[in-house]
């Protein structure tokens, strides 16, 4: 093989070469001198540039699109899952930890509290140190308390380590979201990857139910916080090898005190519609928690306007089609989070289902779910408004819950039950995959993972208070049910049916009235409507 002359990256001759920057910083130490001397002298240069030019190529297959989502998507659904798989185990977990029938909604509501609340910080944090970075620290936490939480010998440990989880979470879900958006730039690989995470993000919740019941029928409860183990150790080996680094934004400060009210705030909120069936609306318990969450709240907005960096910078706020959006998302969790409460006590105290069968119910909804969001979604966002797809999608929301009030205590899965589940699924991608793709494409790099983490807050906030709310709905129909009917000795039985069915259309009254909103705020055109959407 002949001599290889050095080329410079100047146009300089042989004898003034500088030798590249980017190569001098590998071989500073003691030998800097002498080294860079014998480099220069037998064309080792070539070598490293060679040698870099492969560590290049390799990097960038390791970040390739195409598997960079299974570790993100994988990570979405371990803690989505998380927000519902204790649920249809509650009855065996209540006896052994010794929780009390009042305190045993805890179990659920303090890993969506502080994962709803601390979702903003955790998107903040991740603009701070990296996103890729947010979310290899936040999935190990999260495997570290569900191991706590799976080994949990008291009430306090429980549902301690359960609010640990949500911390965790509020760090995964943003990093999670800015990294698929920031990854698929393409517009058709965007809209598919953010359909799959669609699918993800609103069926992960019924398949918790799938998954809760399985595990506590065939082994222990224990296992519904263990199995997050194996899951973890996936996230994070797929992230390290496919997940490609992102820039930060080092400037940006974390809104400690902003995290703070809103955190206090949602959570007077959430306590007083759950209260308020025990104690009555007009309770010093419940107004004060709800008067006491909404003064937090107005108190957070009120520093976000005069925050140096606020969690929720006020040109994203005052975009009316990302708020449009926002609002979307989270009437979308309100109702469907309120639909699986609500369907769950109806297929196993109504109906007699086992966990495993109650959970399995659902597959209905989770089929049409993914289906709509990875096929249906991202094959009509180029095609109409995103404002008419997310109106569309709540419009299926509404006649899915209407087709609850069918129910009697005599209906069975097929007719009555399958229908409105595989509809309500159907309207999962037509409004997630448009929601998602206008409020990341319409705002800045820099606040990905703040836009990021509202998205996520709409939707475990909007989750929340359905499930309070429409929940002290149901518990008020069915005592008013009862009243009316004293001697009646099945009239227990049809209580938690009316109450279901009143909770339902209250929800479908919601959903019509946000469909008018949004189809009348979010007027942004369709993007892109000349790519084409066929393989």
């Amino acid at each position: 093989m002949g001599a290889r002359t050095i080329v410079a990256d100047t146009e300089e001759s042989p004898d003034t070469f500088e030798f590249p920057a980017r190569y001098t910083a590998r071989l500073r130490g003691v030998w800097w001198s002498r080294g860079l001397q014998a480099c220069e002298e037998t064309g080792m240069t070539e070598m490293i540039r060679d040698t870099d030019q492969v560590s290049d190529a390799a990097a960038a297959r390791r970040g390739r699109p195409a598997m960079a989502i299974v570790p993100l998507v994988t990570a979405q659904l371990m803690i989505t899952l998380d927000s519902t798989i204790v649920s249809v185990a509650l009855p065996s977990i209540q006896p052994d930890v010794g929780l009390s029938d009042a305190d045993r909604a805890w179990a659920v509501t303090a890993y969506t509290l502080a994962f709803g609340g601390l979702l903003l910080l955790g998107g903040r944090i991740g603009d701070l140190i990296g996103r890729k970075r947010a979310l290899v620290i936040g999935v190990i936490g999260f495997a570290l308390s569900s191991v706590l939480c799976g080994a949990a010998q008291n009430a306090v440990m429980l549902v301690g380590s359960r609010g640990l989880q949500g911390v965790f979470a509020a760090l995964i879900a943003p990093s999670t979201l800015a990294l698929i958006t920031s990854t698929f730039t393409e517009p058709r690989q965007r809209t598919r990857a953010v359909g799959v995470y669609a699918a993800t993000a609103m069926s992960g919740g019924a398949l918790g139910l799938v998954v809760g019941g399985l595990l506590t029928d065939y082994l222990d409860w224990r296992w519904c916080m263990f199995v997050n183990i194996p899951i973890a150790a996936v996230v994070v080996l797929g992230t390290f090898r496919y997940v490609p680094n992102l820039p930060r934004h080092p400037g940006v400060n974390p809104d400690l005190p902003g995290a703070a009210l809103v955190t206090l705030g949602l959570v007077g909120v959430i306590y007083g519609l759950g209260v308020a069936s025990d104690y009555g609306w007009a309770s010093g318990r419940t107004v004060g928690a709800l008067v006491a969450g909404v003064l937090l709240l107005a108190a957070f907005g009120w520093r976000q306007s005069r925050a140096a960096d606020p969690l929720v910078p006020l040109r994203v706020a005052k975009n009316r089609v990302g708020a449009g959006s926002f609002l979307a998302m989270m009437i979308s969790a309100f109702c469907t989070f309120g639909m699986m409460l609500g369907m769950t006590y109806q297929l196993q105290t109504v109906s007699g289902y086992s966990p495993l069968q109650a959970g399995l119910a659902f597959v209905a909804f989770v089929g049409t779910a993914v289906l709509s969001s990875t096929q249906v979604g991202r094959r009509l966002t180029p095609r109409m408004r995103p404002g008419l797809m997310m109106a569309a999608g709540l419009l299926l929301y509404a006649v899915a819950l209407l087709l609850i009030g069918r129910l009697t205590p005599h209906s069975s899965y097929l007719p009555d039950v399958l229908p409105p589940l595989a509809l309500m699924g159907l309207g999962v991608g037509v409004l997630t995959v448009p929601v998602v793709g206008t409020v990341m494409s319409a705002g800045e790099p820099r606040d990905a993972g703040v836009v990021a983490a509202i998205v996520n807050t709409m939707q475990q906030v909007g989750g929340s208070v359905g499930a309070a709310l429409l929940n002290t709905i149901s518990i008020s129909a069915a005592a008013t049910y009862l009243a009316a009917r004293p001697n009646d000795p099945a009239a227990e039985v049809g209580a938690k049916v009316h109450g279901f069915v009143v909770a339902s259309q209250w929800s479908a009254g919601i959903a019509l009235v946000g469909a008018l909103v949004v189809a009348v705020a979010v007027n942004a055109p369709a993007p892109r409507a000349e790519q084409p959407t066929e393989d």
